[in-house]
């Protein structure tokens, strides 16, 4: 038997199971809540542009009639003039409407949408659409959301935490460099290589199976590496033995000498810990306390990644001024930007920048770093 060539349509399984769907006895739906409950369902459903355009035009024909079901009858050529598409599109999105439970067809005997009246010109029946599915299924559209938006959330958390582990095994991976260089780190360097590769950008992607893991395993390994090469092979801090006079105190008022890689020790006079310590309370935050030049190399290349600078701007400031005068400029723009943050001004947008821009005065002679420390101290001690 062949279809009409007024009109009708094929037998779906999708029309009837949607025909389950009815409104509660008595209740009304208004054009602004079938429209909200539309939107939820293009969302939830990922429907395509031309699904929404009609679903959106089908939505607006609605017009609050006192009626059982939700039933609209515009014509396909109302729906291409409103929607801008043409015949064939129009005909693929109802057909994916009604595949997706979202309305029903409802065919008149000539195929043809029409509105069935009373002698009163009231609108008693029609033969169109019926968008009662759409709203009755609002409760459904609003769990899919929630589920989608907890698992975007995890998704984030996810990349969130690889990023953490990634530049954690980065800075290992730098310190071990720089203090242990002749550590093997090929099997760890390459191993980072392949998980960067592995993961995908930000963009919704789905992380594959075990990336998280690994990322954490990287990190593990590269900070283990890096806590044995500087226990030597013990599991304990080592102890330098004491050979200074035991009836000296503890700091005698002498300043710490710069480590040798500092190309400038002459131009720039060692700074005392403690001085750093009291005029940047922002290096709290490190799990050691300041102590001795050591921590303070430790502090600003752990407080670093707080600035939102690169490794190439640590890198480039140990080259131009050594490790200990650009670790004390890290902990000195970052207690600046800190104290910035919270006083509201906001006059540091770009603390990594500041950075670069303060090491470069620093090796140009035009900023002293202990002068700056100090005036940071009494500044804090009004």
């Amino acid at each position: 038997m062949q279809l009409a060539s007024s009109g009708g349509r094929r037998l779906r399984h999708a029309a009837l199971a949607a025909r389950k769907f009815a409104l509660e006895t008595g209740r009304t739906v208004t054009r602004k809540e079938l429209s909200a409950s539309a939107r939820e369902a293009e969302k939830a459903l990922g429907l395509s542009a031309p699904q929404r355009l009609v679903l959106s035009q089908l939505v607006a024909c609605w017009g609050e009639l006192a009626m059982d079901r939700l039933l609209v009858w515009p014509s396909n050529q109302r729906l291409i003039s409103t929607t801008g598409l043409s015949e064939r599109a129009v005909r693929n999105a109802v057909r994916a409407l009604i595949e997706c439970q979202l309305v029903i067809p409802k065919d008149s005997p000539n195929g043809k949408r029409y509105a069935v009246r009373d002698a009163a010109g009231t609108v008693v029946d029609a033969f169109g659409f019926d968008l009662t599915p759409l709203y009755a299924r609002r409760g459904e559209w609003t769990a899919v959301l929630a589920e989608q938006k907890r698992q975007t959330e995890s998704l984030k958390r996810s990349f969130d935490e690889i990023t953490i582990c990634r530049r954690a095994a980065e800075e290992a991976l730098s310190a071990l460099a720089q203090y242990h260089p002749a550590v093997d780190r090929g099997p760890i360097e390459s191993r980072l290589s392949t998980l960067r590769a592995r993961t995908p950008k930000r963009s919704g992607t789905a992380l594959p199976e075990g990336l998280l893991d690994a990322w954490k395993e990287i990190r593990q390994r590269a900070e283990d590496a890096f806590y044995q090469a500087g226990c030597g092979g013990t599991q304990c801090r080592q102890i330098e033995p004491e050979k200074g006079s035991p009836s000296e105190t503890c700091d005698k008022g002498i300043r710490v000498e710069a480590p040798s890689e500092d190309p400038a020790p002459s131009r720039l006079p060692p700074l005392l810990p403690a001085l750093v310590a009291e005029a940047c309370p922002v290096v709290s935050a490190c799990a050691h306390p300041i102590s001795d030049a050591v921590d303070v190399v430790a502090a600003g290349r752990f407080l670093r990644a707080s600035l939102g600078a690169h490794p190439s701007a640590w890198n480039e400031a140990v080259a131009a001024i050594g490790a200990l005068r650009a670790a004390t400029a890290v902990i000195y723009v970052l207690q600046l930007y800190d104290d910035d943050v919270s006083s509201g001004r906001n006059r540091i947008r770009n603390p990594g920048g500041y950075f670069r821009s303060v090491v470069r005065m620093i090796e140009a002679g035009r900023i002293d770093m202990e002068q700056e420390l100090l005036s940071l101290r009494r500044r804090r001690m009004v």
